[in-house]
């Protein structure tokens, strides 16, 4: 059992972003077969990687699900696994990489639960190829306050399986999953990475790459203002066979939140500088151990810590690929007028599968998440700016990620949740639900 489940207590508890701390009651659940607390509001609280409050829930009740992190079967020959939902992404990588499979779609970091990942149907850097988490899911189970156990699958109770993939985590208590995963030859991944400087730059690159490469992802450098506007660097990889043998990665800690934020113009622009101009940002046959490619920033723990005890926005949003350019453009034009710089920022294209969950958020289109140190009033003013830009794109804005949309802003981006607030469990709600629809 993880050390997140030894440390439960009752009282305050946060996301990700480290910018809320709620009051709950906090339930460990250790057997998937156990009722439900006679009590509400009721939310499953996974690893608490969200990064706003779409896993909190102000005065209610938090099931933490990290205690249901049991693996009930995995057939080797054909890459289906069946195990509860609190099992971290990392832990199943631990047992079938071995046997050569991989999970078909894997967010930037291994510390999300399976249940997590169905409720706010993840994506990677393959949505291009392969659409999003919950195309893979084939079965799970999922548990009603009322007592009764629903069976979902793409066919059986479907509307359930389409209301709780990207659910928000509203319509019950996943417990168990079946996952299709998929074949590799091994941990590692090759490609090549390569500086651009523009927008247009980026999307040729996109363009010629995604018929070749499984995996693209660009960084962008959102730190040094204007003078640089749109530059980057774009990485491509796919699985490949290796026998290079792997070099422990020992994480490291930060073992305390400093008083103030680590992340201030002179390091944002030093680390943004040094990263466009290293040696690895242009290189081809590049070799990349799926730890490294996938979760780069898993090996420090707790690294929210180092923007102070004011936390942190992370803003992600999506913008349909015909005016993807222009509203870019004008997002990071808006940016580099605010005086607020994102400390990271990550842009990638969306295909065109179509997700399973009517409350999914990956659709056709770019898609963009930046990190902004919480600088109260003048940050929140940008990210409502922000949030303009992409109502006027017709995009969305990701609520896994999100701690202070509108809810107007909401319902405009998400036109199925009156649709899906019929599946809602009447015991079960959100600190975010709460916002965004009250």
């Amino acid at each position: 059992m993880s050390e997140a489940i030894k440390s439960w207590r009752s009282g305050p508890g946060s996301s990700w972003g480290n910018l809320l701390h709620y009051s709950h009651r906090v339930v460990p659940l250790t057997h998937r077969f156990a009722a439900l607390p006679d009590s509400s509001p009721l939310l499953a609280y996974g690893n608490g990687r969200s990064y706003g409050d779409v896993c909190l829930n102000q005065d209610g009740v938090l099931l933490a699900t990290r205690g249901l992190d049991r693996f009930i079967a995995f057939d080797s020959v054909s890459g289906v696994i069946e195990c509860e939902a609190g099992v971290l992404l990392n832990d199943l990588i631990e047992l079938t990489l071995p046997y050569g499979w991989f999970p078909p779609v894997t967010p930037g970091t291994g510390f999300v639960t399976l249940g997590g990942a169905i409720a706010n149907d993840v994506h990677g850097k393959n949505h291009h190829r392969v659409g999003s988490f919950c195309n893979h899911v084939l079965e799970f189970e999922l548990q009603r306050s009322d007592g009764t156990v629903l069976r979902c699958t793409p066919e059986e109770n479907r509307e359930w399986f389409c209301a709780t993939a990207g659910g928000l985590g509203l319509t019950g208590l996943i417990r168990r999953v079946r996952l299709q995963l998929r074949p590799v030859p091994g941990p590692w991944l090759g490609g090549d990475s390569r500086r651009f400087r523009s927008l247009g730059e980026f999307f040729e690159l996109d363009r010629v790459s995604g018929g070749n490469y499984e995996y693209t992802v660009a960084w962008l450098d959102c730190a040094t203002g204007k003078s640089h506007l749109g530059r980057g660097v774009y990485m491509r990889g796919n699985h490949v066979p290796g026998r290079e043998p792997v070099k422990s990665r020992l994480p490291v800690r930060l073992p305390l939140t400093p008083p103030f934020s680590l992340i201030n113009g002179l390091t944002r622009n030093f680390l943004n500088q040094a990263y466009f101009h290293r040696p690895a940002a242009e290189q081809s046959a590049a070799r990349w151990h799926y730890q490294s490619f996938f979760y780069p920033l898993d090996g420090i723990l707790e690294l929210n810590r180092m923007f102070g005890p004011k936390g942190f926005f992370q803003y992600q949003c999506v913008i349909p690929e015909a005016v993807a350019e222009r509203s870019l453009t004008e997002i990071f034009e808006r940016i580099a007028g605010s005086g607020e710089r994102s400390f990271l920022a990550v842009l990638k294209m969306f295909g065109r599968i179509p997700p399973l969950g009517m409350m999914s958020f990956p659709r056709p289109g770019a898609t963009l998440a930046l990190d902004f140190p919480n600088h109260g009033a003048r940050t929140l003013a940008l990210l409502e700016a922000l949030d303009a830009i992409t109502v006027a794109a017709g995009g969305a804005v990701y609520p896994a990620k999100d701690a202070r949309m509108s809810q107007d802003s909401f319902q405009q981006y998400f036109p199925n949740w009156r649709q899906f607030k019929a599946y809602v469990d009447p015991a079960f709600s959100s600190s975010l639900w709460r916002r965004v629809t009250q």
